[in-house]
């Protein structure tokens, strides 16, 4: 993926479901996670993108239908005795695929090769957030061995149904890997367990 590649993402971008980002914040994950960043094509067009997938993917799968963006992160010691705290573990930032390249395979393909990838991190867990009112997504991932961790009240700014002024709410649904042995990072219900957006920062 290169810099100039950040100008072809819009027959991803646009879907009301895909949320939009500046052209800064693609960039610093260009610079810090350049190998969790690709592109797949069709084409010359860029047809879907996630950020996380690692550099390898396209070089095994030669496919040529998404682009993969995403990041392995841990929040800071000072968060230890919180109890929203998080350790060392992969997000998926964003995954998308243009609506004509869909139910093709191509997300649950990424998925698994980030899962791969984070597995070779010793991460405890892969998460992602996804919009509540998305269930086509929703199954999907829990199709995929994810499961609802908690709820983040108001996490999007916006409400894509055009039904409420006030934002919507997030599922925050992770997939533990083999590190987390005991399932610590995981839980029932948790579609109940609800937070807000400042507590998972």
């Amino acid at each position: 993926m290169k810099p100039t590649d950040l100008h072809r993402l819009n027959l991803c971008n646009l879907d009301p479901l895909t949320e939009n980002y500046d052209l800064g914040f693609y960039l610093q994950y260009l610079m810090q996670w350049p190998s969790f960043f690709l592109a797949m094509e069709d084409e010359g067009k860029i047809v879907g993108y996630s950020r996380n997938v690692p550099a390898f993917y396209l070089h095994e799968h030669k496919a040529e239908t998404s682009v993969v963006m995403g990041k392995l992160e841990t929040q800071p010691d000072a968060m230890r005795m919180s109890p929203h705290y998080t350790p060392w573990h992969g997000h998926i930032t964003v995954l998308t695929v243009a609506p004509q390249h869909r139910r093709m395979g191509y997300a649950k393909k990424l998925t698994q090769a980030l899962e791969q990838a984070c597995n070779g991190q010793d991460a405890f867990f892969i998460d992602l957030y996804v919009r509540a009112s998305n269930k086509l997504a929703i199954d999907m991932y829990k199709k995929m061995g994810y499961s609802v961790f908690r709820r983040v009240v108001d996490y999007y700014q916006d409400d894509p149904t055009g039904k409420s002024n006030k934002g919507e709410d997030a599922f925050d649904m992770r997939k533990p890997l083999d590190r987390d042995k005991k399932r610590e990072h995981v839980r029932e219900n948790g579609e109940e367990f609800r937070v807000h957006p400042e507590d998972v920062s």
